[in-house]
């Protein structure tokens, strides 16, 4: 015999099948009154984007606002120039958390790859290029800007067929093989009116733009040295990066370059001295043409030191430490593609405080790209034009020297820079929304 509880589940069950038949079959449901608008919920639209009010209580932060991407035909249009594992594995996808650009065309030398990524990503097949179809690329007017992502050798040939073509150019970092090539790329395209970016894409991600922001604030004093390492093993020998007529050099331009780059833009100074130390693994082959590690000092007019390393012989690791007068700011994983963390320890009375600042992650290569994209439609500088990749070149070409001689070589200032801070860069992006 059921329960009394059992009976009552029973009738409950099929009063609510009752219920949905009658609603099946047309059944009148009670109205219900349509409540006033409400702005905490709905939102409101102000300046072309949805916006909210803050929903939170003061115990938790504010959200950030919705994204308010600009409408698909309204976008910058780039093509993607070398479809290696950078452009497949990072660069297409972030296109996809972009908000002022798009991707419209491809260029390759493997033809049947670069058709298979066209079906995938939706681009026209007359918008695929081969790497000697500049004339037909210069008369899409959807492309307004190439990304360049060949072989650092390459570069050279590539930013300047694209000048040529009209087109504005984000090229990937080390900008070149030597400072040169780099000044004849910036001519290139000054002399076609065209803007050029290095993508030095750390200088937008949100952990290293912290801590630039707090190694010149003041907040825990004045930087007094700095650390960085930048490092992770290497195989496949065939790969280009060991080749020195491709690569430009091995670890230092490739890996390296974080290391000095992160450390410039943090400071806002350029290094007067260097001093260095190259090394090798004797008898790896994978390291016949190119360095295997590097240690290298630079000493900046403030008077800091930083002290930087990398290598392709050593188990992963990226790391970016500031020490100043009362603190110390490390940023972890500060050169990777994804998951930074950032711990600044300094004194709390009688206490050494660690504490962790937690920032939303955002995708490094779609801000970088965004950049770009606002200053084509804005006309403005970017802020890691060619002059910030070509000064990199002149202090990695004093590294190697200081290497070869044993000597600590001094470093010129950028030519034609004005004194202060940044002389190499534009103005700062947008703040990662």
């Amino acid at each position: 015999m059921a329960s009394d509880s059992t009976l009552s589940r029973r009738r409950l069950i099929q009063a609510g099948s009752a219920a949905v038949t009658g609603v099946a079959l047309g059944a009148a449901a009670p109205a219900r009154a349509a409540g006033p608008s409400r702005p905490a919920d709905t939102g409101v639209v102000e300046d072309g984007r949805v916006t909210f009010p803050n929903w939170r209580g003061g115990g938790d932060i504010t959200p950030p606002p919705p994204p308010a991407p600009m409408p698909p035909g309204e976008r910058v249009g780039f093509a993607v120039v070398g479809l290696g594992r950078l452009s497949l594995e990072e660069l297409l996808p972030a296109f996809a958390q972009t908000r002022k650009a798009r991707v419209v065309a491809l260029v390759s030398g493997s033809p049947d790859k670069a058709r298979l990524v066209a079906v995938q990503y939706g681009i026209a097949p007359d918008a695929v290029y081969g790497y000697d179809e500049w004339e037909r690329i210069a008369k899409n007017p959807a492309i307004r800007a190439v990304y360049v992502v060949t072989p650092n050798g390459l570069h050279r040939e590539h930013v300047l067929a694209a000048a040529a073509a009209g087109k504005h150019v984000l090229c990937e970092k080390p900008m070149a093989n030597s400072s040169a090539e780099a000044r004849e790329m910036i001519a290139a395209c000054e002399a076609a009116k065209v803007k050029l970016m290095i993508a030095y894409r750390c200088q937008y991600e949100p952990f290293n733009r912290e801590v630039t922001r707090l190694a010149r604030s003041g907040e825990f004093g004045k930087p007094r040295m700095i650390q960085a390492f930048n490092g992770q093993t290497t195989g496949l020998p065939e790969q280009w990066r060991l080749r020195k007529d491709l690569a430009g050099g091995g670890a230092l331009p490739d890996i390296g370059l974080y290391c000095l780059n992160g450390v410039r833009a943090l400071l806002g100074e350029e290094p007067v001295s260097v001093s260095a130390r190259l090394h090798s693994t004797p008898g790896d082959q994978k390291f016949a043409e190119v360095e295997e590690s590097v240690a290298f000092t630079l000493t900046f007019p403030s008077g800091v030191i930083a002290q930087c390393a990398t290598s392709y012989g050593v188990h992963e690791s990226r790391r970016l430490q500031v020490h100043t007068e009362r603190g110390d700011i490390d940023l972890r994983n500060a050169f990777a593609y994804r998951g930074q963390r950032l711990v600044v320890s300094h004194p709390d009375g009688k206490v050494e405080a660690r504490d962790e600042r937690v920032l939303a992650q955002k995708n490094q290569f779609a801000l970088e790209i965004d950049h770009m994209a606002d200053c084509i439609l804005s006309d403005r500088r970017p802020h890691t034009p060619g002059e910030e990749g070509l000064q990199d070149h002149v202090v990695m070409e004093a590294i190697y020297e200081a290497a070869r001689t044993g000597a600590v070589v001094t470093v010129a200032p950028p030519a034609g820079a004005a004194a202060g801070l940044d002389a190499t860069r534009g103005p700062q992006p947008e703040p990662a929304g």
